[in-house]
């Protein structure tokens, strides 16, 4: 295990999306203290639950810090070189014998925390010339590139809330409160919220349960699981009939404005009313709100992303903020302009999406990759191109992706599989060898992502506080070796790739400077960046794409179809972090977490007491929790959190093991999936309920 460096040591936390600063004193090669670090130009001293578990993290006696060949159902050390020969080898006969597509790539959330990851790993992962290449994008926030692509031209044009200064914060299917935002970068959301409200401003929120953000609103109502689409279209339909939609600033390179009021006519309030659960007369309050704030930002997370019409619903967020005057305005939806700025250079007009597709299901792929939920049929599907090996990299997509039982016993078909991880969790037990990279404390890193993401514009880098042990090897390096081997070439280490990017960003910069100012550097809130940041091929915005309009026929068939009697969504905690922390001792704490809940209403029908064993089934499975009565949830409703399900035999986790939980992707189905843009959609699974044993 590496040795730390005594000392107060300032880096960014690099578990979740918020990137708050942090203050480490070490004394005696342990840490002693860890807090927010006040100064931070960003996060000024917040912290969350999970910051802390860097420490647990960093002490891990289950966390590997050397390679493992198994043999059988066994474990055995191998040397850094001798490990990397092997997994050369394997990958490289496969693609003797069955080609270059019978290797597939998965990549986990982690990747975009780590920016030895996100620099190093493109130059191996490209020397396997597999067009299966699938990542947690596409259980996640797909639905949010593909209405970037469409609108803006770009995938990550992904215009970001001005939480800091609007007067009228419009939530729908996010929980910032717990995440500290998601494709929303703001350490401090609580605070931020609070602001809001303080200066005269209203929050309100959309969700199927009431969530802790809901819990600290102006307003909360209900709606059904998957019609948020239909919701957004009424809104839309309800300003224009009051003759409040316009476009400002926006109209002279703005195309659709027509097409899309002429789509929204289709859904007025008193329509879906019915199906989204809110009745007319509030959606029209709702919309009258937003429209007459002076400024007002709606904004959707992974509740209206991981559902059929997830791509529906981005496209429609952003043309809200659009027809309000409320895009690319301060206090409205704005684009960050980061020191290390990832569209420089980016060419307008580029193909993203739809170049080639899947073998089974011929889904179409999406900037480089096919959706997840199609990986197990290339799994299982017979016949040329078929995945014979698989390479994950900081992912545990038998917990995180649909159908996760099924992948399951897919993985344990492989010929062959490598995993790059830190862990021996449900998904790298199939490996046949594991390579451990250094993490957290032991890394330096800059957000290479995040601060596309982010409310105000800051640059921090952070430097590892951690002596590495001879027995273990940095994420750049381990890719490099593998680079090495399979190409004979190999890339400049991250820091040099960061200094570069510094140096043509537009602050014109350098990580000299930048690590010269510990607390981070900043350099101001959003600016208006359109029209010259647009990288649609004729430069203007496309609030009315042809895809996004062709899919509004499949949105209609929802009024035919009955809602099922119990529709199943996720849900955030805060000491939670998908299916990787649950091995930290401090995040563990306390009772099992992994509950269902359920409205009383839905608990009488069932004969469900509060703490009673339950069976929840659905087309692919079935698990048993403990029942959490509830009106936190609306009824018709049940919500079980996400990366639980640490029952599984031959992992190295034993925290996590105490308290498996169940996971919701034992009940998610790899079948349902937005049709739009690829998406899973795990929110509103049909299931049923019963008392176990029935």
């Amino acid at each position: 295990m590496s040795a730390l460096r005594d000392g107060i040591h300032l880096r960014a936390c690099n578990l979740c999306e918020a990137i708050c600063g942090l203050a480490i004193t070490v004394e005696g090669g342990a840490v002693v203290d860890l807090r927010g670090d006040a100064a931070d130009v960003f996060s000024k001293g917040h912290i969350c639950p999970k910051g802390s578990a860097l420490i647990d993290l960093h002490a891990d006696p289950d966390r590997l810090t050397a390679p493992l060949r198994r043999r059988g159902t066994q474990w055995e050390p191998i040397g850094w070189d001798d490990a990397y020969d092997l997994v050369v080898r394997g990958l490289q006969d496969v693609v003797a014998r069955c080609g270059d597509d019978a290797v597939a790539i998965y990549l986990g959330n982690p990747n975009v925390h780590n920016s030895g990851t996100m620099l190093s790993s493109g130059g191996f992962l490209r020397a396997l010339r597999t067009r299966n290449r699938f990542s947690a994008t596409s259980v996640d926030q797909l639905p949010h590139h593909r209405a970037a692509l469409e609108m803006f031209g770009h995938p990550l044009l992904l215009p970001i809330p001005d939480v800091d200064r609007t007067d009228h914060f419009l939530v729908l299917g996010a929980n910032p409160l717990v995440s500290n935002g998601s494709m929303l970068t703001a350490p401090g959301m609580r605070d931020r919220v609070r602001a809001i409200r303080e200066r005269g401003g209203r929050v309100i929120v959309i969700d199927p349960r009431r969530s802790e953000t809901a819990a600290a609103a102006d307003e909360h109502h209900f709606i059904r699981p998957g019609t948020d689409a239909l919701f957004l279209l009424a809104l839309m339909n309800a300003i224009d009939a009051a003759g409040e939609a316009r476009l400002g600033r926006l109209t002279p390179f703005t195309d659709g404005f027509d097409a899309l009021r002429a789509a929204a006519r289709a859904f007025p309030p008193e329509r879906v009313a019915a199906p989204t659960g809110i009745d007319a007369a509030t959606i029209r309050r709702i919309a009258r709100a937003f429209a007459s704030a002076p400024r007002a930002v709606a904004y959707g997370r992974i509740g209206l992303s991981t559902q059929p019409f997830g791509g529906l619903c981005q496209w429609l967020l952003n043309a809200l903020n659009a027809v309000t005057e409320n895009l690319d305005a301060p206090g409205g939806a704005m684009w960050p302009l980061p020191a290390f700025d990832l569209l420089q250079g980016a060419k307008r007009g580029q193909a993203h999406a739809g170049r080639w597709r899947s073998r089974a299901r011929g889904l179409p792929e999406f900037d480089g990759e096919f959706p997840v939920a199609t990986l197990i049929d290339e799994l299982r599907t017979p016949g040329p191109g078929r995945v014979r090996a698989f390479v994950t990299v900081a992912g545990n997509p038998v917990l995180s992706t649909p159908s996760g039982a099924e992948l399951d016993a897919a993985l344990a078909d492989l010929e062959f599989m490598v995993s790059v991880d830190p862990y021996l969790n449900e998904t790298t037990r199939h490996a046949d060898v594991i390579l451990p990279p250094a993490i957290g404390l032991e890394v330096e890193h800059y957000d290479v992502i995040f601060h596309h993401l982010a409310v105000r514009n800051t640059a921090r880098y952070s430097e590892a506080i951690a002596v590495l042990d001879e027995s273990q090897r940095y994420d750049w390096q381990i890719f490099e070796a593998l680079r090495l081997r399979m190409t004979g070439a190999t890339g400049a280490p991250p820091h040099v790739r960061i200094d570069r990017a510094l140096r043509a960003g537009p602050y014109r910069t350098n990580l000299d400077d930048v690590r010269a100012h510990p607390h981070g550097v900043d350099y101001g809130p959003p600016k208006p960046v359109l029209p010259e940041r647009l990288l649609t091929a004729d430069s203007r915005v496309q609030l009315a794409p042809p895809a996004m309009l062709a899919d509004l026929p499949r949105l209609e068939t929802m009024f035919a179809e009955p809602p099922p009697a119990l529709s199943l969504i996720g849900r955030r905690q805060l000491r939670s972090n998908n299916s990787w922390m649950h091995n930290a001792p401090r995040l563990m704490r306390g009772g099992d977490r992994c509950t269902l809940q359920l409205h009383p209403l839905d608990a009488d029908a069932r004969a469900i007491g509060d703490g009673d064993r339950v069976e929840v089934r659905s087309r692919t499975g079935a698990v048993v929790v403990p029942a959490e009565i509830t009106d936190a949830v609306m009824p018709g409703v049940v919500s079980l959190p996400h990366g639980f399900g640490h029952g599984h035999g031959g992992t190295r986790l034993s925290v996590a093991s105490e308290t498996p939980g169940a996971s919701i992707n034992d009940l998610t189905d790899r079948e349902r999936i937005d049709e739009l843009t690829g998406n899973a959609a795990f929110s509103g699974t049909p299931v049923e309920v019963v008392r176990y044993p029935a």
